[in-house]
């Protein structure tokens, strides 16, 4: 056996979900230049799980199904109001209210396919619904039904904040939701496959992955990137700031990817979005500094920013809170995750690696009367 730490540049498994060759991202073989540009991201949950792209009467079929399970159970929304909301991230009330959702469903541990794809379709439409019920919960205020003519990202912004959001920030905010829905198979993608790999169920591969999106090294990046660019406030203060997190060679969160070399392609779409946004709302310094930051650091270190760092400018212009970037991932990110269960349970196989062991061998038990 021969070990890789991280399983870097381990192949674990075969996917005709997503692919990244040569820098280049593709869902079911459509580059994702051309998804972000084109397709709604309706039209991307289909096709990361039918592997093709729906006719209009598809569209409209997937669409209806999602709008007619919108609606949270109220138990749900009452246990939100339990939390201890000061206290509370937004990813560890999304991660138990997803594992909840599961007790609700009549069809939970029903594994037919029929079953499962009518579970699938459950999830990714109340996520989003989860999201911002709790948002707005832990300001005081009430939930916002979901009109059901909306779309996702429409819908997300209006149950948020009750306005009515603008064209512009609905097509950023889709984009956006296009651009995170796959990316191969990331740590909470595995995470996913490997706990539906024994024939759990779909909400409990949900829930795992959740719990893999919520640390900083994942999914919660962007929140870090924002945390960062609040600290350094004005872009008089960038150059310091950042030279001195390079020379005492400080982790820079935002740059670099494990699978990437000449860079992410996700960001440059992000970066414009994020132009226009800040420019829309007042803001321009926002993305001057991100773009300041940016020549430092792959200047720098060669390290190219990645989906994360203009995020955070995008979702902020989008006065969403910062705390609820990674759940806004996950919104999106649940497509994908719901792509890669299907495949596991349609050709499984139990995940179960080896470990190299590295302790001590050939122990002798000693009685406990005669330790030191």
């Amino acid at each position: 056996m021969t070990t890789a730490r991280g399983l870097e540049g381990v192949v674990a498994t075969t996917s005709s979900v997503s692919s990244i060759i040569d820098d280049t991202l593709t869902y079911a073989g459509y580059n994702i230049d051309d998804l972000t540009e084109n397709a709604s991201f309706e039209e991307v949950i289909y096709l990361l799980w039918h592997r093709s792209l729906p006719t209009q009467a598809q569209l409209d079929e997937l669409k209806s199904q999602l709008s007619e399970n919108y609606d949270i159970p109220q138990e749900i929304l009452d246990h939100f109001k339990m939390y201890p909301i000061d206290k509370v991230h937004p990813m560890a009330a999304l991660r138990s209210s997803v594992s909840l959702l599961g007790l609700y469903d009549e069809e939970s541990d029903i594994m037919t396919d029929e079953a499962n794809y009518r579970k699938a379709i459950r999830i990714q439409a109340k996520i989003p619904a989860l999201v911002t019920a709790f948002a707005r919960i832990r300001r005081g205020q009430e939930p916002i039904a979901p009109k059901k003519e909306y779309g996702i990202a429409e819908n997300f912004l209006y149950m948020l904040s009750g306005n009515e959001p603008t064209a512009v920030e609905i097509e950023a905010f889709d984009k956006a939701l296009v651009l995170h829905a796959d990316h191969e198979l990331n740590a909470s993608t595995f995470t996913a496959r490997v706990c539906v790999a024994t024939l759990s169920d779909i909400y409990s591969g949900v829930t795992a992955a959740l719990g893999a999106l919520k640390g900083p090294l994942h999914g919660g990046a962007n929140e870090q990137v924002m945390k960062m660019l609040t600290e350094i406030g004005s872009a008089d203060n960038v150059e310091p700031y950042i030279l001195e997190k390079l020379n005492n060679k400080e982790k820079i969160m935002g740059f670099g990817h494990r699978v990437y070399r000449q860079g992410d392609p996700r960001a440059k779409h992000l970066r414009e979005m994020s132009k226009r946004l800040t420019e829309q709302n007042g803001q321009p310094e926002l993305y001057n500094m991100s773009i300041e930051i940016e020549g430092l650091v792959t200047g720098s270190k060669n390290l190219p920013p990645n989906v994360d760092f203009y995020s955070a400018s995008v979702y902020h212009s989008l006065g969403i809170e910062h705390d609820l970037f990674t759940p806004i991932f996950a919104v999106s990110r649940a497509s994908g995750w719901i792509a890669h269960i299907l495949e596991q349970y349609a050709n499984n196989r139990l995940i179960r690696p080896r470990a190299e062991y590295t302790g001590p061998n050939m122990q002798k038990y000693i009685p406990i009367s005669e330790r030191g």
